[in-house]
């Protein structure tokens, strides 16, 4: 999915590419849910992660951060947008809060690193916490602080900056961890993303 990365060559062996191209969504929420924004490498991955969250009712793969409106897959993934692949995260804050949302993000993603996650490389999978009001901005930029003064991480990559227009991607894309399993697990694995996340954050 980025261009000359491993994952581009496990993605082609996986999907013949197609559907149709995001579309701006609706930004508002039903009552009584809140969203949050994302981005951590391969939506597909972010998204399962999420989505075993209790108190997260879903989430959804899309683009974001960039410049060029309703962007397709193809080229969020050649790296020219400025878009990363991100994940817009539906929960209950009766459940769960934001602040614990971004302190599960954090332990599922490698922040050390610039423009890359695991085997993808390139600025559209850059790490981000996209806020979307000053509350959030200082919940997140609290908890990066706190993980630096602790001496659990030597550095950290991850943008914090505020969200921008989110756009869906294509059908094919969400839940692929639900619809193709096997599919889904060959490329977290060959991807190394669970090795790294336990290596960074076990001891942790």
């Amino acid at each position: 999915m980025s261009t000359g990365t491993r994952r581009a060559g496990i993605v082609a062996a996986l999907l013949l590419l197609g559907g149709i191209p995001g579309f701006a969504a609706e930004t508002a929420s039903p009552a009584g849910t809140a969203t949050a924004v994302f981005a951590g490498g391969c939506f597909w991955c972010v998204e399962a992660d999420f989505e075993k969250l209790p108190g997260v009712i879903e989430a959804q793969s899309g683009y974001t951060g960039g410049t060029l409106a309703n962007p397709g897959y193809e080229q969020v993934s050649a790296g020219g947008t400025g878009h990363t692949e991100a994940v817009r995260v539906r929960y209950d804050p009766s459940q769960v809060s934001y602040a614990q949302l971004v302190e599960y993000f954090w332990r599922h993603i490698d922040p050390t690193v610039k423009d890359r996650q695991f085997c993808d490389v390139g600025t559209q999978y850059r790490s981000a916490i996209y806020w979307q009001n000053e509350a959030e901005r200082k919940i997140a930029e609290a908890s990066r602080d706190t993980l630096l003064r602790s001496g659990k991480l030597a550095r950290i990559h991850t943008e914090i900056a505020a969200a921008s227009a989110f756009y869906p991607a294509e059908e094919y894309h969400q839940d692929y961890y639900r619809k193709n399993p096997l599919r889904y697990s060959f490329y977290r694995k060959g991807c190394g993303r669970d090795a790294r996340v336990q290596e960074i954050w076990s001891a942790k």
